[in-house]
């Protein structure tokens, strides 16, 4: 298939936030004008570059720049970047369009064909960052930044408005929730897991990938509880430890006792907390066999999958529920409590109060009407 060539394509506006940063280049030339699936290759492979070891050189310390850039990007972004450079490869290759460089013209149509296939516009806005992405590590001007690429997101999200489709967003696991679904989490080795998990992402309103890197060798017992160590946490942009205090409960519910009864009956004592756990294949007549606890840490999706799973047990709908429903539950609950937006704020990690609104699930708003019983 034969694609324009560079000089045939009409300049795109470059993107003003490019101007602050050098230029990244990724694993070997940039691919401009190849086929669909060289760029796809190419953009898997760039994304997820290892740092080489210093031999000296400039062009490996450069190789090491490039690497380490990469590493700004979190790992979900880099996953959702990946799958929209997919997508956008495989359009362009189905219709004969060049992919990169790109045009305008042909990134609000992909756009549009996206959205015309039922896709969110969270999903759309997603696949725009992902095209914006790939031009900018392969040096090429940023199509994504022209006028009309903006209007036609725009646009869609008002038409998703003005077709009732609100922004979703996962039920809050608040206290009253997390106890009737730990009252019918039973005691046995997955259940040991699974509650001490539900409590310390309740307590320390963690998010589901926080939770799933938790290493033992991060949490230090104190006086009052434990102290938590998030070596990455996404409201910490400059890569800095955050800590997160877990303090003792006084009833059944309290995340220090059940991560010390997990690490206990699973003999974990140093490395990943949060682990898989399997049943090995027996023979067909005999016992069953013992519960297999694997070495490496479980990951995001996992973990979203048992607070689904817990849940659906103890009687909720698990559309409703998601990962996010922990640190939900845990500032919703502050905010029930009367606890100051401040200190939400801190407990969740949020820059702004703007970004603690949104997970903060309101009762009814009828209750403590500010104007109520004065008309």
């Amino acid at each position: 298939m034969n694609h324009p060539s560079a000089a045939a394509l009409p300049a795109p506006v470059a993107d003003p936030s490019c101007d602050l940063l050098p230029p990244v280049i990724a694993l070997g030339p940039p691919p401009c004008d190849a086929a669909p699936a060289q760029i796809k290759i190419w953009f898997d492979a760039s994304t997820a570059a290892d740092i080489p070891a210093d031999d000296g050189t400039v062009a490996t310390a450069r190789a090491a720049a490039h690497a380490y850039a990469r590493r700004a990007k979190a790992a979900n972004t880099r996953r959702a970047y990946r799958a929209g450079v997919r997508a956008w490869c495989d359009w362009c290759h189905a219709h004969g369009l060049p992919c990169l460089p790109a045009r305008a013209e042909d990134v609000v149509a992909f756009l549009a064909a996206e959205r015309g296939r039922g896709r969110a516009v969270t999903t759309v806005e997603l696949r725009r960052a992902a095209i914006r992405y790939l031009h900018f590590i392969a040096g090429c001007p940023v199509p994504t930044a022209e006028a009309h690429v903006a209007e036609t997101v725009a646009g869609m999200r008002r038409h998703a408005a003005d077709q009732g489709e609100l922004p979703g967003k996962k039920l809050a696991a608040t206290l009253d929730m997390l106890r009737d679904i730990l009252a019918r989490t039973p005691d046995d080795l997955p259940g040991l897991r699974d509650r001490a998990l539900l409590l310390l992402g309740f307590a320390g309103a963690l998010r589901r990938a926080e939770l799933a890197a938790v290493q033992v060798e991060h949490l230090e017992l104190r006086e009052r509880g434990l102290r938590l160590a998030l070596p990455r946490s996404k409201g910490e942009r400059a890569g800095r430890v955050v800590t997160v205090a877990i303090p003792y409960g006084r009833t059944e519910l309290c995340p220090v006792r059940a991560v010390r009864r997990w690490q206990d009956a699973a003999g974990i004592t140093q490395g990943a907390l949060f682990r898989r756990i399997w049943t090995p294949r027996g023979a067909e007549r005999g016992p069953r066999p013992s519960p297999t606890v694997g070495t490496a840490s479980i990951d995001p999706g996992t973990v979203a999958r048992i607070v689904k799973q817990r849940a659906a047990a103890a009687g909720f709908d698990p559309a409703l529920v998601a990962g996010h429903s922990l640190k939900r539950g845990a500032l919703t609950t502050g905010m029930d409590h009367g606890v100051h937006p401040t200190r939400l704020k801190q407990l969740g990690r949020h820059k702004s109060y703007a970004v603690l609104d949104e997970y903060l699930q309101f009762g009814d708003p009828f209750d403590n009407h500010p104007l109520a019983g004065v008309l």
